[in-house]
């Protein structure tokens, strides 16, 4: 349970990142980042407190080959190399998983609190996107300069 609890805060997070991005446009990152497996470059958002330095985004980012074939239920495996600078502004696949059924609200309810399956109602169509091919990290930093 602690671990879904600690899923569901970091989804939260990822959840109020995506809201305050979207009502600005994507502005791509002045710095492509080198990696051991090719050069990556991402885009720059501001949060809406002003207060919050802007934010650095690069999502998608491989750091493993996908667990297909015979590599499923084996140890990650290094991604593959690329050429060229890869772009890195859109959220990859989620690993399957069996999602909760939230339609019929009057029996989720008998099974979970109400804050518990209004978190699930904006949860959820986050996850719908689910792959094996899903060994990628989302990284967030403040942005160099200003």
């Amino acid at each position: 349970m602690p671990k879904l609890s600690v899923l569901l805060r970091l989804s939260l997070l990822l959840c109020v990142l995506q809201a305050s991005r979207a009502a600005e446009p994507k502005k791509l990152a002045s710095r492509v980042v080198t990696t051991k497996y090719g050069s990556l470059r991402g885009y720059v958002t501001t949060l809406p407190n002003r207060q919050w330095r802007p934010v650095e985004i690069y999502l998608g980012v491989p750091y493993a080959s996908p667990p297909i074939g015979s590599l499923r239920f084996m140890p990650p495996v290094t991604p593959a190399h690329w050429r060229g600078v890869r772009m890195v502004d859109q959220f990859s696949a989620v690993c399957p998983q069996k999602l909760p059924d939230v339609k019929n609200e009057t029996e989720a309810l008998k099974r979970m609190p109400t804050g518990r399956l209004e978190y699930l109602k904006r949860l959820i169509p986050l996850l719908q996107n689910q792959s094996e091919d899903c060994l990628y990290l989302n990284i967030y930093a403040p942005a160099l300069g200003k």
